[in-house]
């Protein structure tokens, strides 16, 4: 850890792991949304409250940095699987044959 803080490499690292988070989670979102449907939101809910309280338990900047990230990439993906829903409903992703949505009401 100490090359990337004596070559000033600190920022970008956690800009490659703020990447990569975010590009993890866009596949996360819309399994979850097709198997499990929007009531999967707690889950990304209660991942964000114990990522965050990691991050501020770990001392060493990158490590808190990228779950700080991945804590509020969760946050996120509580909105996202929502939305997902409703790209699903315009037809824009598959929907899943095995549950029902609500506008099958």
């Amino acid at each position: 850890m100490d090359f990337l803080t004596t070559h000033h490499l600190l920022g970008l690292t956690i800009g490659v792991a703020t990447f990569l988070v975010i590009g993890v989670f866009h596949p996360i979102v819309i399994k979850a949304e097709y198997y499990l449907g929007t009531r999967c939101w707690w889950m990304f809910a209660l991942a964000g409250v114990l990522l965050v309280v990691a991050s501020v338990l770990v001392s060493h900047v990158l490590w808190s940095s990228i779950l700080g990230v991945t804590a509020f990439s969760c946050f996120w993906s509580i909105l996202e699987v929502f939305q997902q829903q409703e790209r699903v409903h315009k037809g824009w992703f598959p929907r899943n044959p095995k549950r029902r949505y609500y506008w099958d009401d």
